[in-house]
């Protein structure tokens, strides 16, 4: 009987998305899950993971965009890792750390991959605030809320008002909240 335990760690960067693609048909003892951003240090499934394990575990992980968005956050979760006598398995690429099996090939390797996942990272970031600047100039690109309350809103909004109507029923009628008309009264 083996003394240690498989233990899995999936990430995905919000609540709507599924990491059941992530070390599919794999079975573990354990399994951590967070599902939040990356760049955030505080992962508290990480941290819960990083808690749990003991010497002789491996943790298996999809890939090493799923474990850090950078280089030097995953050279210290990997070394954490390693430090307590534990094996970390990146599956998508077919490496394994430890301390024991650990070579100036793989760490080199893990420097290497890392830094070009973060490269890869920055790249996707800059074509992004790219194409938000293109949309911006052609006057594509919006942010925040869109206006509910347009000028011929708010001028049928005060005419009703001032005939009686309900602000409920004004409301309905302009396919706004109750709020929004009463933060209308107030700003006029």
């Amino acid at each position: 009987m083996a003394n240690y335990q498989k233990i899995a760690y999936k990430r995905v960067s919000s609540i709507d998305q599924n990491t059941s693609r992530q070390l599919e048909g794999m079975t573990f003892d354990k399994i951590f899950e967070d599902k939040l951003s990356g760049k955030s240090k505080d992962r508290p499934q990480l941290e819960a993971m990083l808690q749990y394990v003991r010497e002789g575990d491996h943790i298996y992980v999809h890939s090493m965009d799923r474990l850090a968005r950078n280089l030097k956050d995953l050279l210290d979760i990997v070394n954490q890792v390693t430090d307590k006598g534990c094996s970390i398995h990146f599956v998508s690429q077919s490496l394994e750390f430890s301390k024991k099996d650990s070579s100036p090939t793989s760490k080199l390797m893990l420097q290497i991959l890392g830094s070009i996942y973060e490269f890869e990272l920055q790249l996707i970031h800059e074509r992004q605030r790219e194409g938000i600047e293109i949309a911006k100039r052609n006057g594509k690109y919006k942010t925040g809320r869109p206006v509910k309350m347009t000028d011929d809103k708010i001028k049928q909004c005060f005419e009703k008002q001032s005939q009686g109507i309900p602000i409920t029923r004004i409301a309905k009628d302009l396919g706004v909240s109750t709020m929004t008309i009463y933060r209308q009264l107030k700003d006029k």
